[in-house]
């Protein structure tokens, strides 16, 4: 039989298998436990989960303090309740700060909110309720998308300049190579509230430009079982089952299974995700314990932009394959807390955290015939000697006329063990509530990355087929195509304390701070060229204030600093004379410096209940200075090299307004963020602009030029209603401006086009339990690009032009064309 049939057999097994799965896992604990109906949690300030204060009356005055006692809603008690909602303030589980003393931003996303996407991806959620969000799809894939707030990313693209901190139940998830942040790893249906922390270092590292902190369900929290199912364009069929119950009001169990394949609109652009997590906890009176794990094992393909030119003749196009990426993750997590009296409250945590990413780029190659002899290949030029890993000179293996190409693999195997502890104080202080919290982290991780390189010939399709031909050690100086085999050692201590003073009732204080220390450790295993120890020191104080001057507004204001130290990749490749396959090969380099941020942030917020629902509002600015930036940059002329350098000062500022209606009948939000992001100090770059020296091959940055990648006007408006008690409809609407291209620093070339797209959605509750539920996507089918860039244009020919030269240098990460979905939820 052909491949065809059964490479079809084989997926119609795997989504038979995904969806049996599924269906199995919510049935037999259905049918072997008695469970009820999940319940959608109610969320209302800010989009917070309530939580439940059981405590005495309020008086004027009280001589003796008793701290108030967190509780799940529902929770049985004899004591007078009131529901508040807390906000983090450290990367601890527990209770946070009530809203109206948080010095900074507040701006979160429920687990509906996160449902009404109907994607198994948080980010779609964070770009649609968050007003300074903005998400590009730089890997060309939706499922590993760069997230972009206030001008800093969380970024899945080893290489990419990290200003983002990401938790996940208190625990950094930050990868430890390069702190890039794997969002597919992340289980979407299990997350019960995502905070984006602003302007607070208690977060540690990379917390540039804020932390996003995930808190995940488990039993106490999510009760009943839920079947969700959605299939749709470019052969999208997807599945998610969730399951939570209390027993014996002591035991709580969750669980939660996903699985996607997605063909993509791209050629090669398949997409696989397959993830589990679950959580066991026990609680008695006021302590709590928790055992929780997840597993994820996810295929990507197409991880590149496209020329415009290729574009241009098929939306669906891709530039230089194979680009593939395999991410594994495996992480156990305990965590433990406590009252020790009722005004201490003591935390912890230890974790233990498995990754794997291997990676396959095809990629041009400076691998080339001989010009003396063509049975040998040079490289770089046609003089140069391109050895093999035995150090002897390449015999050239293919016919005349034919292109090269290269094969470009590597290997990321990180193991990462931390433990942590927080505790927290409600005691008065000078007769005035005071809350106090102190905490200490450690995180250690042993990364061992390996990278080689195939030669090989270079199709009409941009296909690169390999040879069997491996380089080594090429060239003098230029050693950068050889094989690497590297081990890190990550160390990471941080020890932070912060304290809000109520001096009235209206007016809190907050100060603090947090002191980090790094080691970065470099041990080459095929030499001593990579051998590095580094070491960064930082305190980052805090403080900030907020005045209630009306029940239903809030003043804030903050300063705070933060920093993130250069990482094992980005301090193995910082030398501009030996450039370096990003992602892929290191070679001997000088340290880098760490960045520091520094940060003033305020603003207003309230809310206010209608006759139509609860308002809600708020408005503020910040400016985020930062020292030392580190920034990537692209070897001219070799796609995909490049080096990591400091370039004194980069400022981001702008602001941020919102408002929101939220009732049984009515959701609707609306929002702006401008953001202004731009160089402070002048510099010389590398770029393939058109408008670079062409004898320097350079452009001249100078003060005052907008950063690349960041636009600075992004409108967002979002509306659901309940036609009937059955029936709901909603869609929205977002647009984002233009940017400048990655390469035009300078900002000398047109901008990448803004663009605004629409989006529906509708459901219909057939009956208690089942629910029908569609979306349309880009509604209006606008073709337009998140991303741009520039790239070689001389590297390869032009095949869909006869084999001219490329005359447009731009490159484009295409965004997706409409697409429709249906399916269908089940709850129990």
């Amino acid at each position: 039989m052909s491949k065809a049939f059964w490479f079809k057999a084989f997926w119609f097994r795997r989504r038979l298998l995904m969806a049996s799965v599924s269906t199995g896992l919510v049935s037999g604990l259905v049918f072997a436990i008695p469970a009820v109906a999940a319940q959608d949690e109610e969320t209302n300030v800010q989009n917070l989960p309530p939580v439940e204060v059981a405590a005495p009356p309020p008086t004027a005055r009280r001589p003796a303090p008793t701290r108030p006692v967190a509780r799940v809603v529902g929770a049985p008690s004899s004591r007078p309740k009131t529901r508040i909602y807390v906000y983090p303030t450290s990367p601890g589980t527990g209770r946070g700060l009530d809203v109206d003393k948080v010095p900074s931003a507040v701006n979160a996303v429920d687990a509906n909110q996160i449902k009404r996407t109907g994607s198994l991806n948080v980010t779609d959620a964070l770009r649609d309720n968050i007003p300074g969000v903005s998400i590009s799809e730089v890997t060309g894939n939706p499922f590993q998308p760069n997230v972009e707030f206030r001008g800093f990313l969380a970024s899945p693209v080893v290489g990419t300049p990290q200003g983002l901190a990401v938790y996940q139940n208190g625990i950094r998830i930050n990868e430890a190579f390069s702190d890039a942040v794997n969002w597919d790893l992340i289980p979407t249906a299990a997350i019960r509230s995502v905070t984006l922390v602003t302007n607070n270092p208690a977060f540690g590292l990379n917390a540039l430009g804020g932390a996003i902190n995930l808190q995940m369900k488990d039993g106490f929290t999510y009760q009943g079982a839920e079947l969700d199912l959605m299939g749709g364009s470019f052969g999208r069929i997807q599945g998610s089952a969730q399951w939570g119950k209390t027993v014996d009001k002591n035991y709580g169990v969750y669980a939660a299974l996903e699985g996607l394949h997605d063909n993509g609109f791209r050629n090669f652009s398949q997409s696989d995700v397959r993830r589990f997590y679950g959580d066991v906890g026990y609680k008695a009176g006021d302590s709590e314990f928790h055992v929780n794990m997840g597993v994820a094992k996810n295929d990507f393909g197409a991880s590149a932009t496209v020329p415009a030119e290729l574009l241009d003749k098929y939306w669906g196009a891709t530039y230089t394959t194979p680009q593939t990426t395999s991410n594994r993750v495996g992480y156990l997590n305990l965590t433990a807390k406590a009252d020790a009296t009722p005004t201490w409250t003591l935390e912890g945590n230890a974790h233990v955290r498995r990754y794997e990413q291997k990676i396959v780029d095809g990629n041009p190659t400076d691998a080339q015939e001989c010009g003396a002899d063509p049975g040998l290949l040079c490289f770089g030029d046609d003089t140069t000697p391109a050895n093999g890993t035995n150090g002897l000179q390449l015999a050239n293996p293919f016919a005349p006329g034919t292109i090269p190409g290269e094969i470009d693999r590597g290997s990321i195997r990180s193991t990462t063990f931390g433990v942590s502890g927080q505790a927290t104080n409600t005691d008065q202080l000078f007769g005035h509530d005071n809350r106090f919290v102190m905490g200490a982290t450690y995180d250690a991780s042993v990364t061992r990355y390996n990278a080689t390189a195939e030669i090989g010939s270079m199709g009409e399709n941009y296909v690169v087929s390999g040879s069997g031909l491996f380089l080594g050690p090429t060239g003098v100086p230029d050693t950068v195509a050889g094989p690497v085999s590297l081990r890190t050692v990550n160390q990471y201590n941080g020890l932070y304390a912060m304290d809000t003073f109520n001096v009235t009732d209206a007016f809190a204080i907050t100060g603090g701070g947090r002191f980090n220390a790094a080691r970065v450790t470099l041990e080459d295993q095929l030499g001593t060229d990579l051998n590095g120890d580094h070491t960064f020191y930082r305190f980052n104080p805090v403080l900030g204030g907020t005045y209630k001057i009306a029940p239903e507004l809030t003043a804030y204001a903050g300063y705070s600093e933060a920093n993130r130290v250069p990482t094992p990749l980005e301090l193995g490749c910082a030398d501009p004379v030996r450039p370096c396959l990003i992602a892929a090969f290191l070679v001997s380099d000088p340290p880098l410096k760490q960045v520091v941020s520094k940060t003033i942030e305020a603003g207003f917020r309230g809310t206010r209940e209608l006759n139509i629902g609860t308002l809600g509002w708020k408005v503020g600015g910040f400016r985020a200075t930062n020292y030392d930036d580190i920034v990537a940059v692209p070897a001219v002329g070799r796609t995909g090299f490049g080096y990591f350098t400091n370039v004194g000062r980069t400022r981001r500022q702008g602001f941020e307004a919102e408002v929101n209606i939220k009732s049984s009948t009515l959701q609707f939000q609306a929002s702006y963020a401008f953001v202004d992001a731009r160089y402070l100090d002048a510099f010389e770059l590398g770029s393939e602009s058109p408008f670079r020296d062409p004898v320097t091959e350079t452009i001249q940055v100078l003060p005052g030029n907008q950063i690349p990648a960041i636009p600075r006007h992004r409108v967002k408006v979002g509306i659901d209603y309940a036609v009937t008690d059955v029936w709901k409809v909603g869609g929205n609407a977002l647009f984002v401006s233009s940017q400048y291209f990655v390469g035009d620093e300078s900002n000398q070339y047109s901008k990448l086009p803004s663009y605004t797209v629409f989006n529906l959605h509708t459901s219909y509750q057939v009956t208690k339990n089942f629910q029908l539920y569609g979306k349309v996507d880009n509604i209006f089918d606008r073709r337009y690009a998140t991303y741009g860039q520039f790239f070689d244009r001389g590297a390869l020919p032009n095949f869909t032009n006869g084999g001219a030269d490329f005359t447009d240098p731009r490159s484009l990460s295409p965004a997706r064309p409409r697409a429709f979905y249906a399916g269908m939820r089940v709850t129990f």
